[in-house]
């Protein structure tokens, strides 16, 4: 009887599946009686081809005839529609900015806006870039507010240029903010291509996906770029409420029978899928079908029967075997009173089996050992590499170096970091990337990726970490240790915990502004961090890239100055060194520029840069206000020049009991970004001279001349050289770094 009933069980099984098959049919994409596809383009709904098709106006396609095939085009607009996918996102054409000259100096160009009310640009899949050896691109929109960003590109000749390299030689690229919804490129040129015109007339700016451009050299002479057009992948959404405002209003929700609803970010929108085991179109009735298991991924063994069932399937084993036939290899076995029964075939079967079996786990383990020690062998040619035995034989001979100096290993930190999981990245830079690590003994610290230009600079470097062990002062951070088992070095440092002074003094959200007297504290701290730098190390150190965004804040608002990627030795012999410009556009010093002697004095004028910005609280660069005004520096000593200086100074700070403090700190602002650094006062003198400012009374006394003598200002002279046509003669490589940061930030 036992036998019967399995019979009639499997035949009744069989005959649901075959009726559930039968009964099956291709999901549909559109509404019934709407057009499903414009030329090789699936539109599904909720897009649509007008009247009840689409779900709103801006879900329209016009799907234009006068191409073979048909093309589809987003509304009514000259956007071409590429592909659009039921997991949120849609596939356009955008069309590239284009800026060009001539040699009798006329211009044309062509700046295209994209804007959408429903879609966003996808800022993962999506990157900005321009093409040009005399290029600075901007890409500008609305996501919510307004937004802009941009990058540099600039080089002398296309023998400069690399294949495939977009790091600011010929080509730049950036990433797009979340959540854009339009975006403006505008270019412009420092010389109007004056010296690379037989070669590259005209600078080129789009946004494209990531895998869909490669740069090539040949890109700079712009064949063909001006009816270019560049795939870019847009977000889509339902509406702007959540899943469960939306599930309200019963008559209008967007997901259909066997479906989910799920929250786009923020909660504005939300968009639909299928429940597992299904597929096709969410928002349409009916249009989440059951899928085929049985057909599409044979989930059972060999011996069992796959019927297919509503939203899943089941395995059944043969008459007269038993077990769960979704096993592989004895899912299905017989009875124990019948294993005596069974032909010797299956005993040999079964051992030929694990005997493979075996040998496949051996032959995992044996691959396991064997790439063990490849990465111990690995590690041990970077650690040699990256000058591992060097510093530990400079640890053991000299003295006087911090007892918690420490060579860490890659396994210490790759758990301190989590495997440098993403939510660790405390933030990018040019020098790397820096993480949030939590050591074995619970110590917070901040763990980063450097860079060595080449093999030669190794000798360099380890003397670099050698003289930053032996600082120790209150306002530089502390370098903790180091790893040199990874392809890049990993240097640790003591974790600051309140941001940098640029997030306190420039962004615009709930940070309260900072008074006079903690900006004129940090600005003294500062100055004497970077004196003890110069005159009180064993070895001097110029710093090279001081700024606001280098300069962190702990929880006491205690500066410390970080950064030291781009930091130059000075041997005793030498007051100045050459060396190709590195720094940040808008604190580099301009002489520095010119000449590439490399002195204290750079630093100072950086951080005159620094305390003009303490000062106006406005940022080093703006490219959004005028000419005259965008270079902070120049407009600053311009301003005193013509006796204007109370307009420039933050209303914040400025009152009448801080005025001629404030005069006195302008003045001294204004000698250290004099035109040649040897008029500029060394860090040692700024850092005494803050501090006696520091003990100023806050009354007013006898009046200080606030205009000193008649000084220039280099930058107004580096634009007379952009107009001579010397505009990237300063711009190279060196060992430390191979760019100029180049900031554009939203006006102020």
């Amino acid at each position: 009887m036992g036998l019967i009933r399995s019979v009639v069980l499997l035949q009744v099984m069989i005959f649901l599946n075959v009726t559930l098959t039968e009964n099956a049919s291709t999901p549909a994409m559109a509404k019934p009686g709407c057009r499903s596809r414009c030329g090789d383009v699936i539109i599904p709904y909720p897009f649509g081809t007008g009247g009840d098709c689409n779900i709103t106006e801006e879900f329209f396609i016009t799907c234009s005839a006068d191409f073979i095939p048909n093309k589809p085009f987003l509304t009514n607009s000259n956007i071409q529609v590429l592909d659009i996918s039921l997991d949120g996102q849609l596939r356009i054409l955008g069309n590239a900015s284009y800026d060009c000259y001539n040699t009798s100096g006329h211009r044309e160009w062509f700046y295209p806006w994209l804007r959408f009310s429903e879609f966003s640009i996808n800022s993962n899949k999506n990157k900005f870039t321009a093409i040009g050896c005399d290029t600075y691109a901007r890409v500008e929109g609305f996501h919510g507010q307004r937004y802009t960003t941009g990058c540099l590109s600039l080089c002398n000749n296309i023998a400069d240029v690399s294949n495939g390299s977009c790091s600011g030689i010929g080509c730049c690229q950036t990433s797009i903010p979340k959540g854009v919804r339009s975006y403006n490129i505008t270019l412009d040129s420092y010389d109007n291509h004056v010296d690379v015109l037989p070669e590259n007339p005209c600078s080129y700016a789009f946004v494209a996906e990531n895998d869909n451009y490669t740069f090539s050299s040949s890109d700079i002479r712009g064949f063909g770029f001006r009816d270019r057009k560049f795939p870019v992948t847009l977000d889509w959404k339902i509406g702007t409420s959540s899943c469960n405002e939306a599930k309200m209003d019963t008559m209008n929700f967007g997901c259909k029978e066997n479906s989910d609803c799920f929250d786009s970010e923020n909660n504005s929108g939300y968009f639909c899928k299928c429940f597992q085991g299904y597929e096709g179109n969410p928002y349409l009735s009916d249009g989440c079908q059951d899928m085929n298991e049985c057909e599409t991924i044979s989930p059972c063994n060999g011996t069992a029967t796959c019927i297919n069932l509503p939203g899943t399937y089941n395995c059944s084993c043969p008459v007269g075997y038993e077990g769960d036939g979704r096993k592989i290899g004895t899912g299905c076995s017989l009875p124990d009173k019948d294993q005596s029964k069974r032909s010797p075939l299956i005993d040999v079967a079964l051992g030929t089996s694990i005997g493979l079996l075996g040998l496949l786990l051996g032959m995992v383990l044996l691959y396991w050992m064997l790439r063990r020690k490849q990465i111990s062998k690995l590690r041990q040619e970077y650690f040699q590499q990256n000058g591992g035995i060097l510093l530990r034989e400079q640890l053991s001979r000299r003295q006087g170096y911090r007892e918690d100096v420490k060579v860490f290993t890659a396994e210490e930190l790759e758990k301190a970091t989590n495997n440098y999981h993403e939510s660790r990245i405390l933030g990018h830079g040019v020098q790397g990337t820096v993480y949030k690590g939590i050591l074995a003994d619970n110590r917070v610290v901040a763990i980063k990726k450097s860079i060595i230009g080449d093999p030669s600079q190794v000798e360099q470097f380890i003397n670099e970490i050698m003289v930053l062990y032996q600082i120790n002062h209150r306002n530089v951070v502390k370098l903790l240790g180091c790893c040199l088992e990874t392809q890049v070095p990993l240097l640790v440092y003591e974790y600051i915990t309140n941001g940098t002074l640029f997030h306190h003094l420039h962004n615009d959200d709930d940070t309260p502004h900072l008074p006079w007297e903690a900006r004129l504290r940090i600005a003294t701290e500062t100055a004497e961090a970077l004196s003890y730098l110069h005159s009180a190390a064993s070895v001097p150190i110029i710093h090279r890239d001081i700024k606001l965004a280098n300069i962190l804040l702990d929880d006491n608002y205690i500066a410390k100055v970080s950064d030291f990627g781009a930091s130059r030795l000075i041997p005793s012999d030498e007051a100045q060194i050459t060396t190709i410009v590195q720094g940040t556009f808008g604190y580099l010093d301009p002489e520095y520029m010119l000449t590439s002697l490399l002195t204290e004095k750079s630093d100072v004028y950086s951080f005159g840069v620094v305390l003009i910005e303490l000062l106006t609280g406005q940022k080093a660069v703006c490219f959004k206000r005028s000419e005259e005004k965008r270079v902070l520096a120049m407009h600053f000593v311009s301003s005193m020049k013509e006796d204007r200086l109370l307009d420039i100074l933050d209303h914040l700070v400025l009152n009448d009991e801080n005025v001629e403090q404030l005069k006195e700190v302008a003045s001294l602002a204004r000698r250290c970004v004099r035109v040649k650094g040897e008029e500029r006062p060394t860090m040692k003198e700024v850092a005494h001279e803050l501090a006696g400012l520091q003990a100023m009374p806050k009354h007013p006394w006898s009046k200080s001349k606030l205009m000193g003598e008649e000084t220039e200002y280099l930058l107004g002279d580096l634009n007379r050289t952009y107009e001579d046509g010397a505009t990237s003669s300063w711009i190279g490589y060196d060992s430390i770094n191979n760019k100029i940061t180049f900031e554009l930030d939203s006006a102020r």
